[in-house]
């Protein structure tokens, strides 16, 4: 061969290349898979046991028949020691929605187990498929088929050759080929041909051309508690029969029980460790502290211990320890606060002074919010010379110690001012070895903040629900939290109040104000939460700041929890709706209703199956009687505007039957919401 011969064949070589990868390309596209967090980048979030909805547009060039199914596995999690099955692929089938439509196929599984799973789709040519289709249509126009018969047994004898000899399916390729050849007329053939068992039994053999698959998405899969839980938080140091005196962990054992009995699932500490003792804060958060003021628990560490230990006045490890058992014997977990700051005393500034920010004189760089100033915390620098690896594996081993003492949630304090690759390796390195571990961020900041808090791991975070009181803002607030990208990243909690937080709206209402935030947060989300004092309609307030007055935080308080006044029955009423009403049991799918008044917020939520449908309707005024004509949603059962339906009265337990879909509520300040199950008529 000839140089130039030579030369030539490497050219053609080079430029058939491009064409070679063009030819073995995928034809068939899939698009627009859901869910999914910035396009896999994330994971997004599931429920163990709860139906996972997957949605992907799928199509190919040309006309033939597709077909497609998501693939999925757990790929770090409670499989690992519970199955022998861990990273075993699974699989379901998508199907076509609207075959004239839009492209969307649609599908679910189910994930069994807690942890990190991940899916993908496959799409690819569906040859029986097709050919089922083309064989129909002729048949039905009355063209002559007989080539499209001889097609048909060549399909099947493909297969034959295909399936596994022995097989199951090879004896019902078999079968169908001996019933083929023995059928009498054309007619016997082509119902052979086109029976739905005949198509079932091909698809499975099918040789996939044009196999094409897309990304893997990551999935996280939680447990329930993650998505439907009620939290009460309370400061152990304030719960001893004694007023003035120190509470302790066996003083809470007396408050078990009550909690319990209200309906809640989550008991929540502030954190539990010593308490710096410089520059300590007083009542009100005056610098000014008596010998006897306990602190704030946020001033974290002494010569007793930091994040790890516990506060002498609070007793014992063991001592928490058997707290933590007691919860759980009244079916209550126990969650503590992770706060990454420090007093002054914290034994890590004199071990490893290099975690921390120095001032040029040599001074530690306190916490600021200028004006304000808070010399009884500084705060850890997680880029400092020698902060990595020391300072990220140490507070990794806090928390995993105290996951190791049976903790396994954690309300984490000011998440956003720590780095998100903190936090991402954090929370995936303590799930890695248990997956039911759950992070709840507080997080009061910009939406795209506490997003990406969602993204990176955490469980579950605070919300701006506290400061959504109108019906326009309340409507807007909990669309948002259904739409993409929060419905897949985010989970919201809806705490009515915190120590921090003593909201306005509450510091004038009175009784009724507060029985209008427990009803929006229990009927609005799966996760909310209170904060004790809020049972007894506590609101006093620092003058012109949504600060509690005489606040926690700073010094003990006792508290009457059977003072005249208080709503711990109607808080246990919400709790037990809230178990019995699966709709209620997620922020999901909230529909809002027509009515008449603007004063009063009207939603729907239902199961899927309209198995469990619950109205709900608020009134947002605490001083005033509303009432308002509102629609009854006839029309997702197939109902006609006017037939009957039968209502429950949630709160009462009366019943009786709706005439119609216009209906009339009145609600008053003593009642100031209605919460009514529906029942199609039999």
């Amino acid at each position: 061969m000839s140089m130039v011969q030579r030369n030539t064949s490497r050219n053609d070589a080079q430029q058939d290349a491009p064409v070679i990868q063009a030819a073995m390309s995928d034809r068939i596209a899939i698009e627009q898979i859901e869910p999914n967090v910035e396009q896999g980048r994330f994971a997004a979030k599931a429920i163990v046991g709860q139906p996972v909805n997957i949605t992907a547009v799928i199509f190919a060039d040309g006309h033939d028949v597709l077909a497609a199914r998501v693939r999925w596995r757990c790929t770090q999690g409670e499989a690992q020691t519970t199955s022998a099955t861990e990273g075993k692929w699974h699989s379901e089938t998508l199907t076509l929605v609207k075959p004239l439509g839009n492209d969307l196929w649609e599908g679910v599984f189910t994930p069994s187990v807690t942890g990190t799973h991940e899916f993908a789709i496959e799409a690819w040519w569906d040859l029986y498929g097709t050919y089922h289709y083309e064989l129909s249509k002729k048949h039905a126009a009355g063209v002559p088929i007989v080539l499209e018969l001889q097609e048909g047994h060549a399909h099947v004898s493909r297969a034959l050759e295909r399936a596994t000899a022995g097989s199951e399916q090879a004896g019902a390729l078999e079968t169908l080929q001996a019933q083929l050849k023995a059928a009498g007329d054309e007619s016997e053939q082509v119902a052979l041909l086109l029976s739905r068992d005949t198509l079932t039994l091909m698809q499975q053999c099918d040789p996939q051309h044009h196999l094409s698959r897309s990304r893997v998405m990551p999935l996280d899969v939680d447990r329930a508690l993650a998505e439907f839980a009620s939290w009460y938080e309370l400061f152990p140091r304030s719960e001893s029969p004694t007023p003035g005196q120190h509470g302790t962990f066996n003083d809470v054992h007396a408050r078990l029980p009550m909690v319990r009995d209200m309906g809640f699932d989550v008991l929540y500490f502030p954190p539990i460790h010593p308490i710096g003792h410089a520059h300590r804060k007083g009542p009100n958060n005056t610098l000014t502290p008596g010998p006897d003021d306990p602190g704030s628990p946020y001033a974290i560490g002494n010569e007793h211990g930091g994040h790890d230990a516990v506060h002498p006045e609070l007793g014992t490890l063991e001592d928490f320890r058997a707290l933590v058992t007691s919860a759980h014997e009244h079916e209550l977990e126990i969650a503590l606060d992770f706060a990454i700051q420090c007093s002054p005393d914290h034994p890590w500034l004199d071990e490893h002074p290099g975690w921390f920010a120095w001032r040029p004189d040599g001074t530690i760089r306190y916490a600021e919010n200028p004006p304000k100033k808070y010399e009884d915390i500084v705060n850890v620098d997680f880029y400092a010379e020698d902060a990595v690896p020391g300072l990220w594996l140490a507070l990794r081993d806090v928390v995993q110690g105290w996951v190791d003492e049976g903790v396994k949630i954690f309300r984490v304090d000011n998440p956003h001012t720590k780095p998100f690759p903190f936090w991402e390796w954090l929370i995936a390195d303590i799930r890695s070895r248990d997956p039911d571990v759950l992070f709840f961020a507080e997080a009061f900041t910009r939406p795209a903040i506490m997003a990406r808090l969602g993204k990176v791991g955490f469980t579950m975070s605070y919300t701006y629900f506290t400061w959504r009181n109108t019906k326009s803002e309340l409507t807007e607030y909990l669309t948002q939290l259904n739409e993409s990208p929060l419905r897949e990243c985010y989970r919201p909690n809806f705490f009515v109040n915190t120590p921090d937080i003593n909201p306005t709206f509450l510091q004038g209402s009175g009784r009724p104000g507060f029985l209008i935030r427990a009803a929006l947060a229990t009927m609005g989300s799966g996760l909310w939460g209170m904060y004790s004092g809020f049972e007894i309609c506590e609101a006093a307030p620092v003058p012109g700041k949504e600060e509690y007055l005489d606040s926690e935080k700073y010094q003990l308080k006792a508290r009457d929890y059977f003072a005249p006044g208080n709503i711990s029955a109607e808080i246990a009423r919400l709790n037990w709706i809230r178990r019995q009403n699966p709709a209620l049991q997620t922020h999901l799918g909230v529909r809002f209703g027509t009515i008449d008044n603007d004063r009063i917020l009207y939603f729907i939520k239902s199961t899927p199956d309209l198995s469990n449908v619950v109205l709900v309707a608020v009134s947002l005024d605490p001083f005033h009687d509303q009432s308002g004509h509102f629609e009854l949603p006839l029309w997702e059962f197939g109902l006609e505007d006017h037939a009957d339906v039968h209502g429950e009265d949630l709160m009462t337990g009366h019943r009786w039957t709706w005439h119609g879909k216009w209906q009339t509520t009145h609600l008053t300040p003593q009642m100031p919401f209605g919460i009514w199950r529906l029942h199609p008529a039999q």
